[in-house]
């Protein structure tokens, strides 16, 4: 700590300053004119009162000066006065203010001051010839040492536990709003990371959606074309189904887009998430080259759960569509048992169709579903050819079925 912190320690108001002024002066008014009635006054006497008293304008801003100013008054006063004058009140305010303000060892000083004042002090007022000393004034001598003692060590301690007490305070203060900072910091990044959760469902939500409803739709606008001039019939149908898959992924991006808009939400209806009994009319949808088996009867799940086995089946069927070529067929099996649901689907692929070597946004989307409901999840080509997705899922104890 340099030397201006200890002389001028920070902290003193506007207000302290008039506080301490007006203790001053009163002080003055109170000590000052009782000196003058007590007998003739010396101006030496006058001169160290008045000193003693108004150097407490400066307790709070400069305690070490304050020091300095109160112990050359009080060493005038020893010398001008043969009794200790009323104006000494200003020693315990001085110790007080020293020990409340002055920071480390340097506040001992006062201490110090006071051990010496405290025996000069009863030598000059008791013993007036210390040559010739005698039982009396040894004994009035300890008691005006003790009494001196206790008004510079008693402020001194108050004080001290004050500054703890106020330091201890502070310590607190300046944790709660480290703690404060570090919750604001956490939130920031938590609020963050579920934003970048939000953004990374909402992006899988529409690969699924998009790359299975743009695979079903080519799919059959290609089969359509083919068909048209042999068979007009299925040619209607195919157009149909092409028809219907766009609007039902219209319809899901709607849902997904009115929850980033919540204004649009309040005033449009959307349709209800995907759930296990549109699995059979998307596989059918998707092309008459896949079947759906179903063993088991389906539990009653959350609704999450249920858009995650819908999905699964979904993106699994676009990569058949996408990656395993035009006259791959695809089976999927779905087994409800009383503790998991699996979902197999196979495809034979085809000599020109091309599969997949390294896991896309699809199949780790996938994979992001499956484990986010503590499932796991195989996707590997077959050794006979063709593509295997399979995924297990476990059922929750309050699965009903």
């Amino acid at each position: 700590m340099d030397v201006r912190s200890l002389l001028f320690p920070p902290g003193a108001t506007r207000h302290d300053w008039a506080m301490d002024a007006a203790m001053a002066t009163g002080l003055a008014l109170l000590t000052v004119p009782s000196y003058w009635t007590s007998g003739s006054p010396s101006t030496l006497a006058l001169l160290s009162s008045i000193l003693l008293v108004v150097p407490l304008v400066l307790r709070r801003h400069s305690p070490l000066i304050t020091l300095a100013l109160v112990s050359f008054a009080a060493l005038l006063q020893l010398i001008a006065s043969p009794l200790p004058l009323p104006s000494l009140v200003s020693i315990p305010i001085v110790a007080y203010s020293v020990a409340r303000w002055v920071p480390g060892n340097a506040a001992r000083s006062v201490v110090v001051i006071g051990a010496i004042g405290a025996v000069l002090g009863p030598l000059r007022w008791v013993v007036p010839d210390p040559a010739h000393l005698n039982l009396r004034q040894i004994v009035w001598f300890a008691l005006a040492w003790f009494v001196c003692m206790g008004l510079v060590l008693t402020p001194y301690a108050i004080g001290r536990r004050v500054r703890e007490e106020s330091a201890a305070h502070e310590h607190l203060v300046a944790n709660a709003a480290e703690r404060y900072r570090s919750l604001t910091t956490e939130r920031e990044q938590q609020a963050r990371l579920a934003e970048s959760r939000a953004r990374t469902q909402i992006a899988r939500e529409l690969h699924d959606i998009v790359a299975h409803s743009l695979s079903v739709i080519i799919v059959q606008a290609e089969g359509g074309r083919a068909l048209a001039v042999k068979k007009p019939e299925a040619a209607t149908e195919a157009l149909t189904t092409i028809a219907d898959t766009g609007r039902e992924a219209l319809v899901e991006m709607r849902r997904i887009l009115g929850v980033l808009r919540e204004e649009e939400a309040r005033g449009t209806e959307f349709a209800p998430a995907p759930r296990l009994e549109d699995i059979p009319d998307l596989v059918q949808r998707a092309s008459d080259r896949f079947t759906l088996t179903v063993n088991g009867q389906p539990p009653r799940i959350s609704a999450a759960l249920e858009l995650t086995v819908y999905r699964v089946v979904q993106e699994a069927l676009t990569n058949v569509l996408k990656h395993a070529g035009p006259q791959a067929r695809a089976t999927v099996t779905l087994t409800y048992s009383p503790r998991e649901i699996l979902v197999d689907v196979l495809d034979n692929g085809s000599p020109s169709g091309e599969q997949p070597t390294q896991p896309g946004h699809g199949l780790r989307g996938m994979n992001e579903r499956v484990t986010s409901m503590g499932g796991r999840m195989v996707a590997r080509p077959r050794p006979s050819g063709g593509f295997q997705v399979t995924v297990v899922l476990p059922l929750p104890a309050t699965a009903v079925r």
